[in-house]
């Protein structure tokens, strides 16, 4: 698992660049306001292991995110999936907070 910061996740969107992007917060906080394009399956979810499988190739690269650096869902959903074999997975560990903050776009 690599760390990106705000800079290179958005940099990657702005080049469009080809990733998946996942929220690994419960769906409740999704729904409140997630990063653009980003999909949602919860870490603590009982099926993250197929959904996660379901949703994004596994050589391909997938960035995960949650709330803030403090969350640590978004490390070990990244854990989780280097364990299912998936080869390009980012941790974008300041999460949708520090985005907002920025005053990035943000969807509901």
């Amino acid at each position: 698992m690599k760390r990106i910061d705000r800079r290179e996740l958005k940099e990657m969107m702005d080049e469009g660049r080809k990733f998946t992007l996942v929220e690994v917060l419960p769906f409740e906080s999704f729904k409140d306001y997630h990063l653009p394009g980003a999909i949602n399956i919860p870490i603590a979810a009982e099926n993250f292991d197929e959904r996660i499988e379901a949703a994004a190739p596994k050589d391909g690269t997938v960035v995960v995110y949650c709330l803030d650096s403090d969350c640590d869902a978004s490390p070990k959903a990244a854990k989780r999936m280097e364990a299912l074999g998936f080869r390009d997975v980012l941790d974008y560990e300041a999460g949708k907070a520090e985005w907002r903050s920025a005053g990035l776009h943000t969807e509901s």
